[in-house]
């Protein structure tokens, strides 16, 4: 839905490689960005307290889909990614993410899990975008 998962990917990205790439996130349906997403990226010195939500389609007719390579998060989305690309030459990469809005317990707790999300999201950003760098 464009509100955790892909938009905490976005962000971590630019903070690490804006200037060397360029990174949008989209979903497939539209919902307003989580705060709990914004709070745990707030916590390492990320802002995406601006971040606007938007839909895979959005993101088609603003800007066409002239991307090479296109990480989907959710098995929803990586369907709709290869969808959307049997046509480009664009490469599709899965990443299978865990929805910290499952979690269920204490305010903490639940903000553990957004972590957990936001740490593995930034070791496998870094690990695959830092490599295209040394090319």
């Amino acid at each position: 839905m464009n509100a955790v998962r892909s938009p905490m990917a976005e962000a971590i990205a630019r903070y690490y490689f804006g200037k060397s790439f360029y990174v949008q996130s989209a979903g497939v349906r539209k919902s307003e960005t989580d705060p709990f997403a914004v709070q745990v990226l707030d916590e390492i010195g990320i802002d995406a307290s601006k971040h606007k939500p938007r839909t895979l389609e959005e993101l088609e007719e603003w800007e066409g889909l002239n991307f090479d390579l296109i990480i989907s998060l959710s098995p929803e989305a990586h369907h709709a990614a290869l969808e959307l690309t049997r046509t480009l030459a664009a490469d599709v990469e899965y990443w299978p993410t865990p929805d910290p809005t499952l979690v269920q317990g204490s305010r903490e707790q639940m903000l553990e899990a957004y972590r957990q999300v936001r740490d593995g999201l930034a070791g496998r950003i870094k690990q695959r975008l830092a490599p295209a760098l040394e090319t």
